[in-house]
């Protein structure tokens, strides 16, 4: 389960299916807000370490595309870090090298988070 890192910062630890589309489904559950509930100033950004994902299939790139999406929205950061070569291999073949933000581990991730929440950055 993805674990709030620090205030505002979700860091979810990855690993292959089936815990992945597990994965996916808790970070949604807390960056989507419906009405009556939490503000969008109550979304975090999110942090994806992927050290421990071996495959992506297109329903993973299709999740983290909508991820993208309402991150941006919320004018939140998206960051993926520690992809293996594999996963490197994925991002570049489909392009998305240029669409997500990438840091090479997951502290420099998380420190570019920090910088960018507290200068009130977009991602």
């Amino acid at each position: 389960m993805p674990t709030e890192w620090a205030e505002g910062i979700l860091l979810a630890e990855l690993s292959d299916e089936p815990e992945l589309s597990e994965e996916f489904s808790a970070i949604f559950a807390r960056i989507i807000t419906r009405p009556g509930e939490a503000p969008a100033g109550a979304v975090p950004h999110v942090v994806l370490n992927f050290s421990g994902v071996s495959y992506l299939n297109s329903s993973h790139i299709a999740a983290m595309l909508r991820m993208r999406k309402r991150l941006l929205e919320a004018r939140k950061t998206l960051v993926l870090c520690s992809l293996g070569d594999e996963v490197w291999s994925m991002m570049l073949l489909t392009g998305l090298d240029k669409v997500f933000q990438f840091s090479p581990d997951t502290m420099t991730a998380l420190a570019r988070v920090q910088l960018e929440q507290e200068g009130g950055g977009e991602g």
